[in-house]
């Protein structure tokens, strides 16, 4: 199913996901480098799914709705 861009109502999610990645990631702080920047959002996308806590999750990180996360396969 297409949905139209800029339609939080339809794109909920993803468009949340934007604004946070915008507020803070992106223009948090300026960078020299697109190496710095590409460094920089990987520890962003960690402490995103690691760490920091989520209201529609009760207050738990995305990780812990993983099952099975990669490396910790029993």
């Amino acid at each position: 199913k297409k949905i139209r861009p800029y339609r939080p109502q339809t794109n909920g999610k993803v468009e949340r996901f934007n604004r946070t990645l915008l507020d803070e990631w992106a223009y948090q702080r300026p960078y020299t480098s697109n190496n710095e920047r590409a460094q920089a959002l990987a520890e962003f996308l960690h402490t995103y799914n690691h760490h920091r806590s989520h209201t529609a999750l009760a207050g738990q990180p995305p990780i812990s709705r993983v099952n099975n996360p990669a490396g910790q396969y029993t």
